[in-house]
């Protein structure tokens, strides 16, 4: 395992900071009990700790709202985005969404289109992986209820203007989601800024978090109904679900071990700075695109390093499948990426990489020069097997 180099870091950030795993440990340790259902100190405790949890998660994305109980934990960002869906739209409605989406996205609303439920249109990106907000203004009907956007293509590595977005929802009188699981922890997320009705984050990602973890957070008047049912461990007599937060959006006991390393990696990444740990991530993603544009057999898609790209690279050997190229580079060369269509098929479909995808490259806080010399090695070694044959 020493010997791995890791560049999935899209799919979950590793390995993660030692503070977050001690953290987790000595928590569990110490206050591993089921919080707020009891008064003894450790509940309390434990229950405090979830509240600091959630202080801190509304102040890092500047929820408009204020209120920290409006941060509902989940165990990622597709429960998260699941809840919205749901929890917003009614019989009748329409959703505007993009092409760039996670299945996280696309399934819940081709599932609830299936079912009668509601209508939906995917807005396309143009040939650098960017979607025109004027595209989704026009998108727009009487009916429509919810925009919902993935901030940070996980496939394209492309960041959309979150905030002329939400200017458009603003001025259509729709409720805006926003989708940050690549982005939160990587650039800054400002839900007041960008008038972001609804946020979707995960921990495990670039927050640096472990996995089964994440969550939404909800802005001030927005209208939400819970969309599971169960116990909360207050007004346990009340036979309907809490209507208020954070109960509207969690039932029952709360991965507390997991929000307690949420927690610290999010502490963790303000102490590091989100401009330093960004600017040595696009720095060597900078590297990687240029040593890859140096081997005439690798195409590259949406290959940029500017403000407006993720450290992500998506690239393919000519004359081999994406498995193939991350067999190669995983067995020969210890180098673990991601291959195929990376959830997000119509993303995929844009650049023409269906049905087999690509080999993804994605650089994490941990990574250094000489991975990326040695992934770039790699990827020769491939393209020179392609030459001999």
């Amino acid at each position: 395992m020493s010997d791995l180099i890791y560049l999935d870091n899209a799919a979950t950030a590793f390995p993660k900071p030692p503070v977050v795993i001690d953290t987790m440990a000595g928590f569990y340790r110490d206050y591993g009990v089921n919080p707020g259902r009891s008064g003894y100190d450790l509940a309390v405790e434990a229950g405090l700790m979830l509240d600091g949890a959630r202080r801190l998660l509304d102040r890092f994305f500047n929820n408009p709202a204020q209120d920290f109980n409006r941060v509902c934990f989940a165990l990622n960002a597709s429960a998260a985005l699941n809840m919205i869906i749901q929890g917003v739209c009614h019989p009748g409605d329409h959703v505007v969404s993009t092409t760039l989406e996670h299945n996280s996205v696309l399934r819940p609303l081709y599932e609830m289109e299936q079912a009668g439920i509601i209508t939906h249109d995917l807005v396309g990106c143009d040939g650098d992986g960017f979607v025109d907000p004027q595209d989704i203004a026009a998108a727009i009907r009487p009916e429509t209820r919810l925009v919902i956007v993935n901030h940070g293509s996980n496939v394209l590595g492309t960041i959309q203007d979150a905030a002329a977005i939400g200017a458009v929802c603003r001025e259509k009188g729709v409720l805006y989601a926003l989708d940050v699981a690549q982005t939160a922890g990587m650039i800054p997320v400002d839900m007041a800024a960008w008038n972001v009705d609804l946020l979707a984050f995960t921990g495990h990602k670039s927050l640096m978090g472990p996995t089964g973890t994440g969550g939404m957070v909800v802005g001030p008047d927005v209208p939400i109904r819970s969309t599971r049912w169960g116990g909360t461990g207050v007004k346990s007599a009340v036979r309907t679900h809490l209507d208020y937060f954070p109960y509207v959006g969690e039932v029952g006991t709360a991965n507390t071990v997991g929000i307690a390393g949420l927690k610290r990696g999010v502490e963790w990444v303000e102490e590091q700075g989100l401009d330093a740990i960004r600017k040595h991530e696009m720095d060597l993603t900078r590297k990687l695109i240029e040593g890859l544009r140096e081997i005439p057999e690798v195409k590259l898609y949406c290959d940029g390093w500017d403000d407006r790209y993720l450290p992500v690279v998506c690239a393919n050997v000519e004359g081999f499948e994406s498995m193939q190229t991350g067999e190669i580079l995983d067995v020969e060369h210890d180098i673990a990426t991601r291959i195929g269509l990376h959830c997000a098929p119509l993303a995929h479909a844009e650049i023409g990489t269906t049905p087999k995808g690509t080999v993804r490259f994605s650089v994490g806080p941990f990574n250094t020069a000489e991975h990326i010399e040695a992934a770039v090695a790699g990827m020769a070694d491939v393209a020179s097997m392609r030459r001999v044959s």
